[in-house]
């Protein structure tokens, strides 16, 4: 696993990268003359330059400004350097700034590579080492924020064939053993007895049982009540018996567990940095086929709660069981309820890859704090209306809801369902946009990307 360490203590080196400020900074490195006229020369028109020589040097200009974007600059600038140099150890010298962490974040998250199944593996790189200039609790809180990223974006990349509902129960029951977090799983029978028809109706369809894990952590000096963040855990989704038509349509959905990863990643960064602070994670997790048993269209279901939903669409199937871990929530008398799910293509079609949506019935406050975290991971959220108005296309003649509203305003009825289920503050987000993509987006890998962990870690480190 890639790591973060003071360069005090130097690994054999493969490559070097020295940090610049501003360009005209290249005079204080300890370079030729020849190879200094050579830099300023480059500078002029990259702030990126590479040296061919042992150990490789590479010499970048960090850009412009102190903020999310001058951070997002760096991360990219990173992904640069990371692309041109495949070595297993790389040192960074340069001024400590929150410009040179990010670009360090950016080459580690660049670095990224799911290789499990290969029968050859490529060497990916394996440490980074920092100046000394670097403050070293600054290094081991990235270091956990960037391995719980890694984390999540394993959890997504891995096929049902390993990643059944019952392995993610017990790759979070991993996850808390190395961060230092309790993970209690309720079984089918445990389920069964709590009367979860969401997640069981669900689950119909399956040969696999399904799982709902609770993760807990409550850091020291810790009060208050606790935060609590739930994710969709659908390990694969082919729509159930509204199979999923289109060409393609099925290619990522082992994808489809991408809250719960989000969730368990975020708690995972917590817990190794110990943050003060209180937060449990609700993952309800199933596959969702159109074997057995499976629910179909017209069916009534009896959730948690003891409300019943009118099922139209059984490809509606991740707010099923999201419901009645919502519902489960109100059991902890939560100060805010997060969920995270790759819940909607009309997310996806609103925001593309570059965003996420956010909406629900907590306070400004608590929404300005979510998008100034999303700024600084820039995984930033984009607000979309939760006007009662939407509330309307969810009635249903036979039952006290139905799954679906209808192909307008798909994304928001799909968080008005849900809200259903809530009586305390609640943030929905929707992932699916960012959650998995075909092809690398600068230090967001092919497949899984991770989004939320990051997001969700500087929320969480803001109520602190």
């Amino acid at each position: 696993m890639l790591f973060f360490s003071e360069s005090k203590v130097k690994h054999d080196l493969d490559h070097q990268i020295y940090l610049l400020n501003r360009p005209e900074d290249y005079s204080k490195l300890d370079l030729t003359e020849a190879e200094k006229a050579y830099l300023a020369d480059q500078l002029k028109a990259d702030s990126f330059v590479h040296f061919s020589r042992l150990p490789e040097l590479s010499v970048a200009c960090l850009p412009e400004g102190d903020g999310p974007q001058a951070f997002e600059k760096a991360r990219i600038l990173a992904t640069k350097v990371q692309k041109s140099c495949k070595v297993k150890h790389i040192a960074i010298y340069g001024e400590a700034s929150d410009r040179a962490m990010a670009f360090a974040e950016g080459l580690a998250l660049a670095a990224y590579k799911f290789q499990k199944y290969f029968s050859k593996k490529e060497d990916l790189l394996e440490s980074i080492q920092l100046d000394s200039s670097f403050n070293d609790g600054q290094l081991q809180e990235l270091n956990a924020v960037v391995s719980a990223t890694y984390l999540a974006r394993d959890l997504v990349n891995e096929p049902l064939s390993y990643l059944t509902a019952k392995q993610l129960a017990k790759e979070a029951q991993k996850a808390g053993e190395k961060s230092g977090f309790k993970v209690e799983v309720f079984n089918k029978k445990k389920i069964e007895s709590l009367k979860m028809g969401g997640l069981l109706a669900v689950n119909r369809g399956s040969q696999d049982p399904p799982s709902f894990s609770i993760l807990e952590y409550k850091g020291e000096g810790a009060s208050g009540q606790p935060i609590v963040l739930v994710g969709k855990g659908v390990v694969y989704d082919t729509g159930g018996l509204s199979l999923k038509p289109t060409p393609g349509s099925m290619d990522s959905m082992k994808s489809d567990m991408g809250g719960a990863a989000a969730v368990i990643g975020a708690i995972s960064a917590a817990a190794a940095n110990k943050l003060p602070i209180h937060v449990i994670g609700l993952v309800p997790a199933t596959d969702n086929r159109p074997g057995l048993n499976a629910y179909v269209p017209g069916d009534v279901i009896k959730m948690y709660d003891g409300s019943t939903v009118e099922v139209l669409n059984t490809d509606a199937e991740g707010r099923m069981l999201l419901a009645d871990a919502l519902a489960y929530a109100k059991n902890y008398k939560p100060a805010l309820v997060v969920d995270l799910a790759t819940l909607t293509g009309a997310a996806a079609v609103a925001v593309g890859k570059y965003g996420v949506v956010v909406m629900g019935t907590a306070s400004d406050e608590e929404f300005n704090a979510l998008s100034t975290a999303g700024d600084m991971a820039y995984e930033r959220t984009a607000r979309f209306p939760f006007w009662e108005e939407y509330d309307e296309l969810l009635k249903s003649t036979i039952a006290d809801q139905k799954n679906i509203g209808g192909r307008e305003g798909g994304a928001i009825t799909a968080g008005k369902f849900l809200q259903k289920f809530t009586d305390y503050p609640w943030i929905h987000i929707d992932i699916a946009g960012p959650a998995f993509l075909n092809a690398a987006h600068h230090y967001r890998s092919q497949g899984g990307t991770g989004v939320g962990v990051r997001l969700m870690y500087n929320f969480l480190k803001s109520k602190v």
